[in-house]
């Protein structure tokens, strides 16, 4: 498949914040991402804490190939299928650690589409009926929450294999 098939939207000289997470750092000044973030890694994909909460609650992370990929579009086969298990696991991991009401999970492509990092990401999110989750409230989630988050699901997600 060819890198790209439908254009990139990424600005020349991007500094991806989430293959500098991957990499180990540094991190560009600008990068929301901090080390504690980082959930699981293998060759072929991650897990990541997300940055911003919604409603009362803080805590939804991400399933990002390891390789810089923009896009849905530019994800191959076998790529595409580790996210989704990778995506089941984690939220079979959200319902472990958290004991959320549900689940959902949701994908962006592009600018009009709602993408604002050049870097692959399926959301997941632990669910709660009044999670205002789709009426967008928006926060930063503190690095200290991020970070004991990521140990809980990080446990949670070996405890399941």
């Amino acid at each position: 498949m060819p890198a790209h098939p439908y254009g990139s939207h990424e600005p020349p000289g991007y500094n991806c914040p989430f293959c500098e997470l991957l990499a180990g750092g540094p991190l560009s000044e600008d990068n929301l991402c901090v080390p504690t973030d980082l959930v699981y890694s293998d060759p072929t994909v991650a897990v990541i804490m997300a940055c911003d909460g919604f409603g009362d609650y803080g805590g939804h992370a991400m399933v990002i190939p390891a390789a810089h990929l923009e896009s849905l579009y530019d994800l191959g086969d076998s790529v595409a299928a580790a996210i989704m298990i990778m995506t089941r696991k984690l939220a079979l991991a959200m319902k472990l650690a958290w004991n959320p009401e549900g689940t959902s999970t949701r994908q962006h492509n592009e600018p009009a589409g709602n993408q604002h990092v050049w870097h692959y990401h399926q959301h997941v999110f632990p669910r709660y009926w009044d999670d205002n989750l789709y009426r967008q409230l928006r926060h930063r989630v503190p690095a200290d929450i991020r970070a004991r988050k990521a140990t809980e699901l990080s446990a949670a997600l070996a405890e399941l294999g």
